[in-house]
Formats: C-alpha cells, structure tokens, sequence
C-alpha cells in the first residue's frame, strides 16, 4: 500500500488547561508513535495561524498505511493509558487518513524532522481540502487543477514543499476528498494568497462548477517536532504541583512536577534500550549539560553534585544516561567500544532533538567517552570535562578487567552473585582513605555497582580494551577541562593525566586536581568537584 499521512485535528474543550493537553501529547502520545519508525517517520504538530478552530493539527507521515491496520499500531488506541483516555475525552478529535498522490519539492527543501527546532519551528503549513462531486473524472480533473494550483505557489517566494494525497483505501466506502498540503519557509512572501488560494489558481471556477467542492482551507504555523523519546519538560514545568506523577504501563516512563523531571527511554540503532534522566531548567531553549557515568555506576552518581549544579547554575537543562552494559546488552551480545559509547550518546540526543549540548561531563569511562565524543562530533558540543581517565589503554589494565570479569561471573558460597564481591573491591580501590571513613558514601556506590547486570559488565567494561586517543587528541578543537581526584590510583592517576593534557588541542588544557577524592571526585567530595569546575562551566 502507498504511503500517506495520519491527519489529526484537535480542539481542547473548555476546562482542559492548555498545559495539561500540551504535555500529554509531547510526552506521551507523540514518542509513543515515533518510537515506531517502521509505521512513522516524523511527526509535527501545527497550531493555526488563521484564527480559525480547531486549533491544534498533528501530521504523521506514514511509511505505508497498510501499517495502520496492524495490531502494533490498533493497540496504541486499545491499551490507552487513564491519563491518556481522561485527557483525549475533553478533546474534540477528527482523524483523517490519506493516501500520497503526488509530491514536488523545492531545491532547498530539507525534511522538517532533519532540522533543528530553531530552524523548523515557525514553518507555515496551508492545507486546501476538496470533496470531490459525483461526476465522471472528477478525481483525474482536480488533480490536474492541484498540480496547476501547486505550479502557481511554487513561484511564490519561499515555497518548500507540496504534496497532493486522497482518502485513504483504508476509509473504503468513505466520499473521496483531496487535500493540497504547501509548506513555506518562516520567511515567505505567501501575504494574502493564503486567504484565497484556492480561487486565485487558474481554472478554479470550471472545477468548482463540475468537479469538487472547497471542503477547508487552513493555514498552520509549525510548533513542535516529536522525537522518539519525551523531552517537554516546558509543559510539565507548568501543570500544578497537585498533579500526580504519572507512570506508563511498562513502567519506563515517568513524568513528576515538583521538580519537573521526565526519566524514559532512548532505543540505540542496534536496539539496545537507553534509560536517561531530563531536569532542570525546563526552557525548550535552556541549554543542556550532559553526564556520562562511570563503568558499573548508574546514572544516579551524579545524584549529590548536580544537586550542587542546579542550585548555583539553575540556567541549564540537565541531561543523564546509563551506559549500554549497565543493566542490558544488545542481541546479540557484543563487546562496547568508545565509538559505540559515543555513538549511543548521539543517538540520545538525537532522539530528544538536542542539537548541541553546552558542556559535557563525564568520569572514567565517562571521561574516555567524553573525549570520544569531542572528537568524533566535535559540532554537537560546546566544551566538556572529562576526570579520572585515561587517554590510552595498556595491556596490563586489559587483563586487570578480565580478572573482575570472573569475579563478577563466579558465583559467591551463599548462591550470590559475584559482582557483590566485585561492588567490595571496586569501591576501595577507588576511593580515597577519608571517603572510605563515610560509611554511607561508600554503601552508596556498593550498592550501585552490585546492582550492575553481570553479562552487561562482561561487555560493556570492553571499552576499555584496547584504546588509544592520545594521535588524535590534537586535533580536537572543543575546549576541555580535565579532572582528578588527589587520591585516584594513590596519586598515580594524576602523574598521567598531567602527562597527556598538553596532547589536547592547542596544548594548554588545564588540570584540576580535587582534594579528599580518590576515582569519583563528584561522589567523594562534590564541593571540592564544583569548585574543580565552576570556572570553566
């Protein structure tokens, strides 16, 4: 079956705050949709710039429609959450499902989900929609007007795209309508065309006269672009504290007010699941810092210092992943690498539609990652901070891993897994002596790093075989802060990072070295971090 589009008008009735249908649709039923590439390849959301009712439109277009039919997509209706099936009933909702006829594009047209949202919001969507008369040709003759009506806005300055699409097959026995879909740039010189620009299109009368009639003619302002993954945290920031939090069904997503935080999910390409953390500053525009954790931690051990980061710099929106290996491995199983690391955090922000992140932070292998990534996409970041890593790998820190590999794997006396004993010994060999003293730091990480998924550590730790950065290092051309605990490999750690910070760049990174912290500075002694970073942040 051809390709088209899911055409969905809304209008909140009255009492639905605006805010409420908002962040339902942008963190709720739109990912849901774009979660399912295979049926969706975008999804758009228009409000009129006509002053006309209803309102709010939502375009899908529809890799195939005959996917319409499926049980993938029926049970997304039939297994509504409560709050879905509340909020939809105090809206007037129309779907329409159309059928591709015919598309022409401009030499300058880009696909909207390919565009940041600075460049994609603001794009004009005028929709002409005609019912065709039962009459010989009707359909044959008001394609051929559309293509006329089409040839005379592409002249218009601005102009994008256009597509003709009919009523579904899928609405069989349903009257046939036509719509003429035109997208303009936010710079246009479409003025009062838009108004009359079925009537102005040569031919319109004879049409009018014998073949269709002018069903709707609107005008629409894009707004907001779905990706596969929530991010309003706009919306959400603005419902009233009394809202309950809401959990999906499979309990991977969850959405809180006070404060707002979105934590869900990002599918990586070769369908690994991604759990990641949004807060912060909930402005669209905010800019975003990002964390990367270190192996067989979660994103939870930057729970005490971004404490600290949103209350001296409440400006940024705050970003936290967990590493593949942390609770999965992908199918089938395969080692991690820094490229696959990297990769997984362009994969994150692309599904959250960030398109550069301010600052990146990460440690250990989250500060391996950190200089992967500067590296690789040096376009998608602004500056970072990587701590308590290094540049290269060595061969006898490849065996080191494979020996806690089969610690991990070996099963305890008591039936228990191996990584407790593993969670012990890792936590004292990375803190410092006066961390060591603070008993509730370091059940803290223990249970954090027992809690890691076996066979995601088997390969996940992998990474960290057999790497060198230190060739490429000057090329790098994002400005970088590295940081180390005082006490991280008893100082050892300090000599070497010191000893390859002038490969970064220009040679002139700086290095600061955070008092009482051993491998997890951020943990350990979070002041002592902020103040490691504060400055260059």
């Amino acid at each position: 079956m051809a390709p088209g589009m899911l055409y969905v008008t809304m209008q909140p009735r009255q009492g639905l705050p605006i805010e409420q249908f908002h962040e339902w649709y942008n963190n709720e039923h739109g990912p849901t949709r774009l979660r399912l590439p295979q049926i969706f390849s975008n999804g758009l959301r228009y409000r009129a710039a006509d002053g006309k009712d209803p309102e709010f439109l939502a375009a899908y277009d529809v890799t195939s429609m005959s996917h319409l039919e499926t049980k993938t997509y029926t049970s997304l209706r039939e297994n509504r959450s409560p709050r879905e099936a509340e909020t939809i009933g105090q809206v007037e909702v129309k779907r329409y499902f159309w059928d591709l006829v015919s598309t022409k594009l401009s030499p300058l047209f880009i696909p909207i989900e390919q565009l940041t949202d600075d460049e994609a919001e603001g794009i004009v969507l005028l929709a002409v929609e005609l019912k065709l008369k039962d009459t010989a040709n009707a359909e044959t003759e008001t394609i051929k007007w559309c293509e006329g009506h089409i040839d005379m806005l592409s002249k218009v300055p601005g102009w994008l795209r256009s597509r003709i699409l009919r009523t579904s097959s899928l609405e069989a026995g349903a009257p046939v309508s036509l719509i003429a879909l035109h997208e303009f740039a936010k710079g246009n010189e479409l003025g009062d065309v838009a108004n009359e620009a079925a009537a102005r299109s040569p031919g319109w009368e004879d049409v009018q006269a014998k073949f269709a009639t002018l069903t709707s003619q609107r005008l629409y302002s894009l707004f907001y672009v779905f990706g596969p993954a929530p991010r309003d945290l706009h919306n959400l920031s603005r419902l009233a504290p009394s809202t309950p939090a809401f959990t999906s069904a499979d309990a991977t997503t969850m959405t809180s007010t006070t404060p707002p935080v979105i934590t869900s999910y990002v599918t990586a390409r070769d369908g690994l699941i991604i759990p990641y953390r949004l807060e912060g500053n909930p402005d669209p525009k905010a800019p975003t810092i990002a964390f990367c954790n270190s192996l067989l931690t979660s994103l939870h051990m930057w729970d005490r210092f971004i404490a600290i980061l949103t209350a001296q710099r409440p400006q940024y929106r705050i970003l936290r992943y967990d590493f593949r290996g942390r609770g999965a491995i992908p199918s089938p199983p395969a080692p991690a690498t820094l490229d696959i690391l990297a990769d997984d955090l362009r994969d994150v922000l692309a599904a959250l539609r960030i398109a550069k992140l301010d600052t990146l932070i990460g440690v250990s292998m989250g500060g391996a990652t950190t200089l992967r990534f500067a590296l690789t996409y040096p376009e998608k970041l602004g500056k970072f901070v990587a701590a308590d890593f290094n540049a290269a790998s060595s061969p006898a820190n490849t065996g080191a891993w494979k020996e806690r590999i089969i610690v991990a794997e070996t099963v305890l006396g008591d039936g228990s897994s191996g990584i407790k004993r593993l969670a012990e010994q890792t936590v004292a060999r990375w803190f410092h002596p006066k961390t060591m003293e603070n008993a509730d730091t370091v059940r803290w990480i223990e249970d954090m790093v027992a809690s890691n998924d076996v066979q995601g550590f088997r390969y996940g730790c992998q990474a960290l075989w057999d790497y060198d950065m230190k060739p490429q290092m000057g090329e790098c051309r994002v400005p970088g802060l590295l940081v180390v605990g005082e006490g991280d490999g008893k100082g050892a750690l300090v000599k070497a990072m010191d000893s390859f910070r002038g490969l970064l760049g220009e040679g002139n990174a700086e290095l600061a070295v955070v008092p009482d912290a051993g491998h997890l500075p951020m943990c350990e002694n979070p002041e002592g971090f902020w103040k490691a970073v504060e400055r260059f942040l």
